[in-house]
């Protein structure tokens, strides 16, 4: 019985809710901007990651290194996108 329990899934669930409990803390207490926005940006980040790995099964293909490969190349080029725009918009370069 135990097979067909979804543990994987049950334990994704609940780091996603302690995610969102840590990242709803910097609403409710008076932290600094830079020390909210980090806290955010991390548990952004790692959630997304718990969301793909856990809900999306992206390791439990035989291809799993294209996909993450192809993960790498879209954080890359996102990533490219946003500084290239604060580059030009913000930065003025």
């Amino acid at each position: 019985m135990s097979e067909l329990f979804p543990r994987k899934q049950v334990m994704g669930f609940v780091f996603s809710l302690v995610l969102t409990a840590a990242a709803l803390t910097v609403y409710f207490l008076d932290l600094s901007f830079a020390v909210g926005m980090t806290i955010l940006l991390v548990t952004a980040f790692v959630q997304a990651a718990v969301q793909l790995v856990v809900f999306m099964h992206a390791g439990e293909t035989e291809d799993k290194k294209s996909i993450y490969v192809n993960i790498y190349f879209a954080v890359a080029l996102a990533l490219i996108t946003i500084f290239g725009s604060l580059l030009i918009l913000v930065w003025d370069m």
